[in-house]
């Protein structure tokens, strides 16, 4: 059976922009494609479809980094490609990148790189000296570097722990400040750093370090946010939820090969869950 034509839909001038509206496109079950012609980008899609896709493209031209666009091309992982010759990948990465990032969200994921490449070139011992958890927690110790209570976060062990974290900061971080703005992100990050990390410390002592505690919180909240006031636009699939909770439990049955701060985890989570059951009410109560 043969794939009938495409016809074309829309004219886009931005090679992002195009690539999101496919991708939304393609999570709708809509075959879809993007071409440059002479400098713009052509959408096209089945004859059959072409009414659904300009509803679609109208609600998509008011807000296209709405974070249900976002989500859907990170699902999809960019499924549609652009045809032909157009802007560099880097510049196109850049774009969509920065378009999709706060203040808050590139801060602390600029933040943590740096003190990782930092710590690359002979500063480890040091950084993490300085970004060490409270070796112990006492009240004197809290006034006297308050800083502590999150310093770990931002401290990062391997190539493959940073990059986990701070995509998924980026992805999360970035759809919660767009939609809720920064000072529920800060809210957030203050709150699923602190209680993940005095937890890890109770439990382990303070040799941990990584963001994921607070990746958990952000994972609780969206999750939750989708279920509790769906109309924010802020939500998980099913099986992104099923594998991140999968890995969960993983870390718990101690069968991976690297060691996992699972009470950071778990911990982080609760209280992103948390957040939003308190957000979602106090919302409806104004």
């Amino acid at each position: 059976m043969t794939e009938q034509p495409l016809q074309a839909l829309v004219q886009i001038n931005q090679q992002a922009i195009a690539l999101l509206f496919v991708n939304h496109l393609t999570s709708l079950g809509i075959r879809a494609e993007a071409v440059n012609e002479q400098d713009v980008y052509v959408v096209y899609c089945p004859p059959d479809k072409i009414s659904q896709a300009k509803e679609e493209f109208e609600q998509f031209s008011q807000q296209p980094y709405h974070p249900k666009y976002q989500q859907a091309a990170w699902q999809h992982g960019n499924a549609g490609q652009v045809q032909s010759d157009g802007p560099s990948l880097l510049a196109s990465f850049k774009e969509h990148f920065l378009a999709h990032a706060g203040l808050v969200t590139l801060t602390v994921f600029v933040l943590c790189w740096l003190v990782f490449v930092a710590s690359l070139f002979g500063g480890a011992r040091y950084i993490f000296s300085y970004l060490q958890f409270y070796p112990q927690l006492s009240w004197q110790a809290f006034f006297d570097q308050p800083l502590r209570l999150l310093g770990p976060a931002f401290f990062h062990f391997s190539w493959l722990h940073i990059v986990f974290n701070t995509m998924w900061w980026w992805q999360l971080g970035g759809s919660v400040e767009k939609v809720l703005g920064k000072g529920v992100l800060v809210h957030l990050l203050l709150l699923s750093a602190i209680t993940a990390n005095v937890g890890q410390y109770l439990v382990s002592g303070a040799n941990f370090g990584g963001l994921s505690g607070v990746v958990y919180g952000l994972v609780g909240f969206v999750w939750w946010m989708g279920w509790l006031a769906p109309e924010k636009g802020l939500f998980l699939s099913k099986p992104i939820v099923g594998f991140l909770l999968f890995w969960l439990l993983l870390g718990y049955a101690d069968v991976l090969p690297i060691n996992m701060a699972n009470t950071a985890h778990l911990l982080g989570l609760i209280s992103g869950c948390l957040l939003a059951l308190a957000q979602a009410v106090w919302k409806k109560r104004t």
